[in-house]
């Protein structure tokens, strides 16, 4: 690769055309996307890039294009996505080193799809998981927590690192009075349980779960059926933390046995708790902290990887809030 530098003009100069191709996208797709985010004027001839622009904007392209071709030459492949991650990671930090972040796979699923960190508080969650036994994930919808809490609890198992998986997530609907609902006691659960198993579903086969769960080596279980047991060789995750109480917490908190992991995820924006209860992550927040073992790593609005249209929703319901509270509206 050469890059030839002119006043308000850059030239970049890749050696593989094949991979160059792969890096400029369909129809220049990947290119255009870099354009509008650096402000700049990219023109294509053969495997040569000319940038056009004032200097920052010519730099961050030179810089995404560059490390996104790096990882091209890696193997890795190079989605529309990709990019979009890419231009937020690089915003954020321009001296990000996308290939450790793109590169670093977490677990490869049943269907052969590479799972990923897709941003710098997404990699940091993942090592925090690797080098602690306790982690908090905090933040907002979509930013990945329990998807890739699950991803490396999955990764735990197949490795034998650990024996068994627990996931579990408070009833908060039904106050954890689970006898008052109708049906059997999978029945009653399910509601609250189902994002767990959309995730297990998605990274392995349908009735290869199945057969774990059946096994007892892949437990899924409101957060009531915790209290009173050790939990040795195991991977556990707490999902909508934010949902259970001081006490809730505190119990799941010293369940943990020898050689366990626990990952504890949620948004302490959204509480589902009925009014003058406190809930046991923001407490957890305030007194956990700087305790060695235990890592808490925090996400925001913009570490956002789901459609680009649920970070400008969480947006507009945070303009919402802020609006009421400024007009004294509950």
């Amino acid at each position: 690769m050469e890059e030839v530098s002119q006043n308000q003009k850059a030239q970049l100069s890749f050696a593989d055309n094949d991979l160059a191709k792969q890096l400029f996208g369909e129809h220049q797709q990947n290119l255009k996307t870099i354009e509008k985010a650096a402000d700049v004027a990219i023109h294509a001839r053969g495997n040569t890039l000319s940038i056009e622009g004032e200097r920052l904007g010519r730099d961050f392209a030179r810089n995404i294009l560059t490390q996104l071709y790096g990882i091209l030459k890696e193997k890795h492949p190079i989605y529309p996505q990709d990019v979009d991650y890419a231009i937020k990671i690089l915003s954020q930090d321009n001296q990000a080193n996308l290939k450790n972040i793109f590169l670093d796979t977490v677990f490869v699923t049943s269907t052969k799809r590479a799972i990923s960190p897709r941003g710098l508080s997404q990699k940091n969650y993942i090592d925090a998981i690797r080098n602690h036994d306790m982690v908090f994930g905090i933040g907002p919808a979509g930013t990945g927590k329990t998807y890739l809490a699950m991803a490396m609890a999955v990764e735990a198992l197949t490795k034998a690192k650990v024996r068994r998986i627990i996931l579990t997530r408070p009833a908060v609907e039904a106050g954890e009075a689970l006898g008052f609902l109708p049906g059997d006691l999978a029945e009653k659960v399910d509601p609250y349980l189902r994002p767990l198993y959309d995730a297990l579903h998605d990274m392995m086969r349908f009735e290869k779960v199945g057969n774990l769960i059946q096994q007892g080596v892949i437990e899924v279980a409101p957060l009531a059926f915790m209290r009173g047991r050790t939990l040795n060789d195991a991977f556990i995750i707490l999902d909508e933390a934010q949902n259970t109480t001081s006490e809730q917490m505190k119990m799941f908190l010293t369940r943990i046995g020898f050689s366990s992991k626990a990952v504890i995820t949620g948004d302490i924006t959204q509480t589902d708790l009925p009014s003058g209860i406190s809930s046991g992550l923001i407490e957890s927040k305030k007194i956990l902290q700087g305790i060695e073992g235990i890592k808490f790593v925090f996400f925001t609005k913009t570490d956002v990887v789901r459609h680009k249209l649920v970070q400008d929703i969480i947006m507009a319901y945070e303009k919402l809030e802020a609006s009421k509270q400024l007009n004294g509206q509950p």
